[in-house]
């Protein structure tokens, strides 16, 4: 016995075109769409092209605040470094405490030096005075 072979049917749909039939030409959504992207490349050329100008005058118009602003990140920046670079030598074990004793030595040296006798605070006081003259630039102070 043979078995039975079924043949397919085949689909045919009406209303659809052959091949030949079918029209090439772009729409009119992708001629719009076309010239929406032909006008966005154009503004964001001209942007492009005018960017050094129009940095160069937003700098000048802005030149003090954005130089405060970078003092200001930098000082933070700077803190930040100074702060880990001391919190490493802190964990080397006997930098530490010759550190303090340093710190001890100056701090007796300069009340010894400065703070004692009146002499020497007089000495001091006409030296800062000096020092916040010449920073300041209010009086014209000698340097020695």
């Amino acid at each position: 016995m043979e078995p039975e072979v079924k043949q397919d049917e085949t689909f045919t749909s009406e209303g659809v075109t052959p091949a030949e039939e079918i029209d090439t030409a772009p729409s009119v959504s992708e001629e719009a769409d076309n010239e929406q992207y032909q006008q966005f490349t154009d503004k964001v050329t001209a942007l492009l092209g005018n960017l050094p100008d129009y940095l160069s005058s937003f700098f000048g118009q802005y030149r003090r605040p954005i130089v405060t602003i970078a003092l200001i990140f930098a000082a933070i920046i700077a803190v930040r470094l100074t702060l880990a670079i001391l919190k490493s030598i802190n964990d080397i074990p006997l930098l530490s405490p010759l550190f303090e004793l340093i710190g001890l030595g100056y701090t007796a040296w300069f009340v010894y030096r400065y703070l004692l006798r009146a002499s020497n605070r007089s000495e001091l006081v006409s030296d800062f005075n000096s020092l916040k003259g010449q920073v300041l630039g209010g009086n014209k102070a000698k340097v020695e």
